[in-house]
């Protein structure tokens, strides 16, 4: 029996703890969530650098067509469903759920689990991994822009020079600064990887727990039960729709069935790891931001569920038939 994943436990501890201990976690507490939130997230992208092969990337870099079809459903389809949502329930939800769900569907895609469930299903593995490093790059931009295009329009404002910025400098330059050192370090980050991913990992729950302490503190959580059921039914709809449509997309592209499987695991995948940091730089010590994350926090496990059972179905689809049992004499 499959032990269950331990990040995805820590997740709801950390919120749990937040709501049993929200001051240290929170503006002005022990912890320092101000200074220390921005460490970690450049911890997080030194170490994403210090562990991503160039050359693995440089290898899936020339299927220009799957790449535009997976870029196009990550910061296309998917804000295009956002603004669908918005236009259909928007109107019955908080300004902050409402925030969360376009969040959610502006975000780029996931390297881990994209890469991990692509080899998994036996699909073009480079191309995966170029895709989903690349979709992080861009996100630092177009994310951002898509948030400032939709607040704007809703009459709230995101000063979107001072994000980038701040993306930039702390999710972008740790990044370059771990390629920079892979000569040095690479060595090191590749025997040590597990370990490096589980330091990761914990850095991500400490900043899922401080992005809960403001909300707990502030009370907005009045409404919680329903922003949980919302939130449910969205992250399935968005899921379900976009990967519908990238598989029939690249069906009539007449991609090889190791690219359909790229594009179906890139384009549907919105990352958690830069997600929850990318949140803590553009929305700050918001007290919403617990409700702002809520989604993505829903979505994280459900495409691991679902991208899970899809690639043991393709893996199984592509294995060799068993040898059949020997005659007896």
């Amino acid at each position: 029996m499959k032990r269950p994943d331990w990040f995805l436990i820590g997740m709801a501890l950390s919120v749990v703890l937040a709501w049993v201990l929200p001051d240290p976690g929170a503006k002005g507490g022990s912890l320092h969530p101000e200074l220390v939130n921005k460490l970690g997230v450049s911890l997080i992208f030194f170490l994403h650098g210090l562990t991503l092969s160039f050359a693995a990337l440089g290898a899936g870099a020339k299927n220009w067509r799957l790449h535009l079809l997976v870029q196009a459903c990550t910061f296309l389809l998917c804000p295009i469903l956002g603004l669908l949502l918005l236009a259909t329930i928007g109107r019955h939800l908080s300004v902050d759920l409402r925030t969360g769900l376009f969040f959610l569907c502006a975000l780029p895609s996931t390297v881990s689990s994209s890469v991990a469930l692509t080899a998994t299903a036996k699909g073009n593995v480079p191309a995966a991994v170029f895709n989903a490093t690349i979709s992080s790059l861009i996100g630092v931009v177009l994310t951002p822009l898509w948030l400032s295009v939709v607040l704007g329009a809703a009459g709230r404002s995101l000063p979107i020079a001072s994000v980038v910025l701040d993306l930039l400098k702390w999710l972008v330059l740790p990044l370059v600064i771990g390629q920079l050192l892979r000569p040095i370090g690479g060595r090191f980050a590749t025997r040590h990887k597990a370990r490096i991913s589980i330091l990761d990992r914990l850095t991500i729950l400490l900043l899922v727990y401080t992005s809960f302490c403001d909300s707990v503190k502030d009370g907005v959580w009045h409404a919680g039960g329903r922003a949980l059921i919302v939130s449910s039914l969205a992250s399935v709809f968005v899921l379900s729709v976009t990967m519908l449509i990238v598989w029939q997309l690249s069906r009539a592209l007449k991609f090889d069935l190791g690219d359909r499987i790229a594009a179906l695991f890139c384009g549907s995948k919105k990352t958690l790891a830069s997600g929850v940091p990318m949140a803590r730089l553009i929305f700050g010590a918001h007290p919403g931001l617990g409700i702002i994350l809520l989604p993505l926090m829903l979505y994280h496990p459900l495409q691991l569920v679902v991208g899970g059972w899809l690639a043991g179905r393709f893996a199984r689809a592509a294995a060799p038939p068993a040898p059949p049992p020997p005659l007896s004499a």
